[in-house]
């Protein structure tokens, strides 16, 4: 007997199932269906089929659908075509399962990839932007916002409210839906007609002229655990659904995107803070090392350091003990593009031969007797940054050739290694001896002079740089009694001359000393020029002499007139070091090293 059956497949919004199943209804194309029925040994061949969709009356909700597939078979009992329908159900049912899969991989995929596209962006409103438009694109729907929590005013700051003009959305933070998800830390749909209308903040929609018709969101959170409040940064919130109503898979795609983005907001925000605090460091660093003076002199290096700093010429500063050459390089590297990178100081003098290569270079575990374990040289700690050599002319002629391999090949070798390291390094060098004279005397490489002397400049004498003694003494006054927490005392007249008309052999470093033994040794707001402690008669400015009247040590008499004596013969000589020697009864070498006793400049400037 002929007859017709009905094998009924319910579908719910989420993952299919084989025989019952859910998911979206538009999955079902005919040609999934005629796959199955070619597949289905039931119908004979002369059966035929019709399938719709339908609202059974067994399933009401609003997220609940029925496929009903009628099969006629004249040739077949009803029983046997209840079968055939059965069979036909659950095989459509496990095609849909996996159809879904398929589909559920493609969005991870898509989420995947927009996530990494965001870790490049290092602007928020960019960043924000992206997501936002990633979000209403994947999503099928008209607008995407990012609702940031800020806590202290309980307001969620929607950055940005995609076909919102140069606004920013902003409700309180328990209002609406979004208010719900901050509260529960779950996921939360709304759709009109189904569900109440009290959940949506209508004023929202009356101020910006637009209609809510459904809309989906989801908490935002620094960890996984989207219950813990104080792990919540906000909410992640899609409206209207262009096609159809949201569902539970709407809200699971939305919660990956939020996860992703929750993570690259965080992530720009952590670089952003330190990105600043950099910043402020280098300024302060900048700042707490000036190179102070008003005299020409000092005027015409700050001009050519300027200039040098914008570029990766090596520069050779030269001038006397104590007249600031560090200072100097540092001001060309926080003036520089490399002023985020590091500063390296290195003083060639204080370092042996033995150790000065394994300081600048490095070396490798075993190298030599202490060599416990491989160390990286001041070179390659200063990648990125500047490497200051002070003292560069006391150098041993292998450290000096294994520079100059530096400097034109841009690679290291450590001490006993054989592997090139590339460095990316500036190098400022400073010197107080006369390397031209050096050079004569086979003590200082040439080639390394001409590689190091792309520019030079030269700092003057502290005696010779005007009232920039007193601009000098004020700087360093104020620093210290800052740093001892004084009042800043002011300077009778006498302490000014006397602090204008002193030779300060040793400089800017001999100026500083004295200012800071007068900060914690005098506790009266008028410093005297006894307070000074500046010993002796010595030659001021203008070739005269000035009596100071305190005690003097014999020593430091003797030391005072043999200074003077010597440049009066350098002088004389015209700055022909070999003459000068000539004329006090020394040789060359024995009058650099007095000079170098008694804190004197032996440049030959």
């Amino acid at each position: 007997m002929g007859g017709v059956a009905g094998g009924l497949v319910t579908q719910c919004r989420g993952v299919w199932k084989a025989g019952p199943w859910s998911g979206d209804t538009s999955a079902l194309p005919e040609r999934l269906i005629g796959e199955v029925l070619d597949r289905a040994s039931g119908p004979s061949p002369g059966a035929t089929f019709s399938s719709g969709w339908c609202i059974s009356p067994i399933f009401q909700q609003a997220t609940t659908s029925a496929l009903v597939v009628q099969i006629k078979d004249s040739d077949r009992t009803d029983d046997q075509i209840r079968k055939t329908a059965e069979l036909f159900a659950g095989m459509l049912g496990q095609a849909m399962n996996g159809s879904q899969q398929a589909r559920r991989i493609d969005q991870l995929s898509a989420v995947l990839s927009a996530a990494a596209q965001w870790q490049q962006l290092d602007d928020v409103e960019a960043l924000l932007a992206k997501i936002a438009d990633t979000a209403t694109r994947l999503l099928g729907c008209e607008r995407a916002s990012i609702f940031l929590w800020d806590r202290r005013r309980s307001k969620l700051v929607g950055r940005p409210a995609l076909g919102i003009e140069d606004k920013f959305l902003e409700v309180a933070d328990d209002a609406g839906v979004v208010g719900e998800v901050l509260r529960s830390g779950e996921a939360k749909i709304w759709n009109a007609g189904s569900d109440d209308e009290s959940r949506v903040n209508r004023r929202v929609d009356k101020t910006l002229a637009f209609q809510t018709r459904s809309l989906v969101a989801v908490p935002m959170s620094r960890s996984q655990d989207m219950l813990r409040r104080e792990e919540l940064i906000g909410v992640f919130e899609a409206i209207n659904r262009v096609d159809d109503d949201f569902d539970d898979s709407d809200a699971a795609l939305l919660a990956d995107l939020a996860t992703h983005a929750a993570v690259a907001i965080e992530s720009l925000q952590t670089r952003r803070r330190l990105v600043e605090s950099r910043d402020r460091l280098v300024d302060d660093a900048a700042s707490s090392t000036p190179l102070i003076g008003s005299h020409a002199s000092i005027e015409a290096v700050r001009r050519s350091a300027s200039k040098v700093a914008k570029t990766d010429l090596t520069v050779l500063v030269l001038g006397k003990n104590g007249t600031g050459k560090e200072v100097l390089a540092r001001n060309i590297h926080y003036e520089s593009d490399r002023r985020s990178g590091p500063f390296v100081a290195v003083n060639c003098a204080a370092l042996v031969e033995t150790l000065l290569e394994s300081e600048l270079f490095g070396h490798e575990k075993g190298a030599f007797t202490d060599a416990h374990q491989t160390r990286v040289g001041k070179f390659e700690m200063a990648t990125g940054g500047t490497l200051f050599l002070d003292e560069v002319g006391d150098m041993s002629p292998g450290g000096q050739a294994k520079l100059l391999r530096v400097l034109e090949e841009k690679v290291v070798v450590r001490v006993g290694g054989s592997q090139t390291i590339p460095v990316d390094v500036r190098v400022i060098a400073a010197t107080n001896q006369p390397l031209e004279d050096l050079i004569a005397e086979r003590r200082f490489r040439e080639d390394l002079f001409f590689r190091l002397n792309v520019v030079s400049l030269t700092l003057p004498p502290l005696r010779d740089r005007g009232d920039d003694v007193l601009l000098l003494a004020d700087h360093f006054l104020e620093k210290f009694c800052y740093q001892i927490g004084r009042q800043v005392p002011k300077w009778s007249p006498a302490a000014e001359s006397t602090l204008q008309n002193h030779m300060w052999p040793g400089n800017i470093r001999e100026l500083r000393n004295t200012i800071e033994r007068v900060c914690y040794l005098t506790s009266e707001d008028l410093i005297e020029s006894e307070d000074l402690g500046i010993a002796g008669t010595a030659n001021n400015r203008l070739g005269g002499t000035v009596r100071i009247d305190m005690p003097i040590e014999l020593s430091e008499s003797t030391r005072l007139f043999q200074v003077s004596h010597i440049e009066r013969a350098i002088e004389s000589s015209g700055g022909n070091m070999t003459e000068a020697a000539s004329r006090l009864g020394l040789h060359r070498s024995n009058l650099y090293r007095k000079m170098r006793q008694l804190g004197m400049q032996t440049s030959g400037e």
